[in-house]
């Protein structure tokens, strides 16, 4: 039993009597048994009055060489995970004045604090005591002292825990939890709890943004495209080694070259599928190279790749190329790179199907082709359209070409066999492109199939539209 004088808050001052009340300590955390994770690690914290946001980013990829676990705690916080670094960097000792470089690099002042859990080592940060904890049996004993403010609470519960004369982290510690998180919720008890050891403090990684940027300056300059492209060779077995290492490919990569005093050139590759093999690359972008006009002879050359993918490397199949289909995605796409490498992207466009049933209007050109082989069974046509046939033409004229007609039949080249049923297709009357069309497939006098149609109209003509492979 523990007698308390001080009255409830909100109680007035005649009302003040001796309370008596059986505490439950908050203190017990400290008597609890800590997580695993706070006995094997610890952590750096670092607090950083008046850095900015990009300030902060920037240092926490800095950071990355002395841990992978590092944290954002925005707005003035990082967190660093130093348990396995610190054989690495004299202890903390030197891991204290590596940080403090970084930090001073950057024209931030640090104050830095170790602790074996992330919410102990940035509140201690934060309060300004360069604190040095390594278990957590040392750690109530440590933070007792310091001032509340340093949790970030809200201000209103600070006030009210003030006026209970409760202002340091050892008092609040003290406090029944129970009546603590009844009085000022549970959020601010699982700090306490994340503070102490008591439950696990896990914080996302921050992670940096892959990307490749090598240089090369050249000892003499050059102006022939195969040297340009040997002088690069260096620098895409450094992109092969990058990407292997990371287990990503690229679907863009920049060659920048710098002259004397012209502009700086620039070659961009783009790939119709995230690509990984470095000789690959090189050959594509040599291809693209030997199209490009130099203004000047070449000082220096540069590979760029901004954008990194996740590309897990296909393995081979049972069949060859054309056998069962073996191949043929990795075929196509590398027939499409080499094209957009030689012709330019502009020459290569990719298609796509609408929804439509004139034949004209059911389909469009698009840009460049997808960056990845879409992995997805064909469309349905027959589940959308009911009734509409599977096979159509895939080379199908831009203008119906007409064809000439003796005794009602079609003719080209010699008279033509129609060999199917009738496809009657009346649409587009909402939009002034009416059609009133009956197609039917046909052979001529040297076996090859085609998509031709007669008009329903008068004077009822005959239309070549499609031919089929």
């Amino acid at each position: 039993m523990r007698s308390l004088t001080s009255p409830p808050v909100g109680l007035p001052a005649p009302a003040r009597e001796r309370i008596e009340v059986t505490r439950a300590p908050l203190r017990g955390v400290g008597r609890a048994p800590a997580t695993e994770a706070a006995a094997n690690e610890l952590w750096a914290g670092l607090h950083l009055a008046g850095i900015d946001e990009e300030r902060l980013v920037r240092l926490a990829e800095r950071a990355q060489r002395f841990t992978p676990r590092v944290s954002l705690a925005p707005p003035d916080g990082l967190l660093l995970e130093v348990r396995g670094s610190l054989h690495l960097f004299a202890g903390m000792a030197g891991l204290r004045a590596a940080l403090t470089q970084d930090c001073l690099y950057l024209k931030a002042q640090p104050v830095l604090a170790f602790a074996p859990t992330p919410c102990a080592a940035l509140t201690a940060a934060r309060a300004g005591k360069p604190l040095e904890v390594l278990h957590c049996a040392q750690l109530i004993g440590q933070l007792a002292p310091l001032p509340l403010s340093a949790l970030r609470w809200p201000q209103d519960t600070l006030e009210r825990l003030r006026r209970m004369g409760v202002r340091t982290i050892g008092a609040v510690l003290r406090l029944p939890r129970a009546g603590f998180s009844r009085r000022f919720g549970a959020a601010q008890l699982a700090t306490l709890d994340a503070l102490t050891g008591r439950t696990p403090d896990v914080r996302a990684a921050h992670q940096v943004r892959a990307r490749f940027r090598r240089r090369r300056d050249l000892d003499y300059e050059l102006q022939s495209h195969a040297l340009l492209l040997a002088a690069l060779t260096p620098l895409f077995t450094e992109l092969g080694a990058f990407l292997k290492a990371r287990q990503c490919g690229v679907v863009e990569l920049e060659c920048r070259l710098t002259h004397r005093q012209a502009p700086v050139t620039s070659s961009v590759l783009r790939l119709a599928s995230p690509f990984a093999d470095a000789m690959h690359l090189r050959e594509l972008l040599g291809a693209q190279l030997c199209a490009l006009q130099l203004p000047e002879p070449v000082r220096a050359c540069e590979l760029r790749a901004a954008t990194l993918v996740p590309h897990v490397p296909g393995s081979a199949t049972l069949w060859q190329s054309g056998e069962h289909g073996g191949g043929a995605v990795r075929e196509t796409y590398g027939f499409i790179e080499r094209l957009r490498a030689r012709l330019g992207p502009e020459a290569v466009h990719g298609l796509t199907l609408l929804a439509g049933h004139r034949p004209e209007s059911a389909w469009a050109v698009t840009g460049p082709p997808p960056a990845a082989p879409e992995r997805r069974p064909a469309p349905e046509f027959t589940r959308e359209f009911p009734g509409l046939p599977q096979r159509r033409p895939l080379w199908l004229l831009q203008t119906p070409r007409p064809l000439g007609v003796r005794d009602g039949l079609p003719r080209r080249r010699g008279p033509l066999r129609l060999v199917s049923e009738p496809e009657r297709i009346e649409t587009g009357w909402w939009d002034g492109g009416e059609i009133a069309r009956d197609y039917y497939t046909a052979l001529d006098i040297h076996g090859v199939r085609l998509w031709v149609f007669r008009e329903r109209a008068a004077p009822h003509g005959w239309y070549l539209h499609g031919v089929f492979g």
